[in-house]
């Protein structure tokens, strides 16, 4: 396997610093930097609909939520794995574009739903096939069993952290 960039800073500590084990350097160092990758990629499929990412994450939540595509803000924050404090603005972005509508919560009275209108619908639908399709490009150097065995590893890691 060819050297990387994190393979070049690694070689860098080991010549300053023997004495440190700075191999979680090279796994912490790749997942930031194919973070920071991957969401640049993704940003442009979103772009292209009207969307920036957490707008995407709201009408993904709303619609993978299923028929009649509502939530209360709370469940919606819950299920975006957000503080409740950011739905707020990302909901009256939307709620500006046409997206989304604030309506009676059933359950609480007192409460507010968010709801997919037909606009919101139409946008998700074509937005988040996309979406699949650039996520699929993106992991396509990787043979279906390395991205399973990556998809398991990182499961693992994100139950420690969590």
């Amino acid at each position: 396997m060819p050297a990387d960039d994190v393979d070049a800073i690694l070689a860098q500590w080991v010549r300053q610093r023997p004495d440190l084990d700075v191999s979680p350097m090279g796994v912490i160092g790749r997942i930031a930097r194919a973070a920071r990758l991957l969401e640049r990629e993704l940003e442009t499929v979103f772009q292209a609909h009207g969307l920036d990412g957490a707008g995407f994450d709201v009408l993904a939540t709303l619609r993978r939520s299923g028929s009649p595509f509502v939530l209360s803000a709370s469940a919606l924050a819950d299920a975006m794995m957000v503080a409740r404090s950011s739905t707020t603005s990302r909901i009256d972005r939307l709620e500006a574009q046409g997206l989304v509508a604030r309506v009676p919560d059933d359950s609480d009275g007192r409460g507010i739903g968010v709801s997919l209108t037909v606009a919101g619908l139409a946008v998700i639908e074509d937005a988040v096939a996309a979406h699949v399709a650039n996520e699929a490009r993106l992991l396509a150097a990787l043979p279906a069993a390395a991205r399973e065995r990556l998809a398991a590893d990182l499961r693992t890691l994100l139950a420690t952290l969590e």
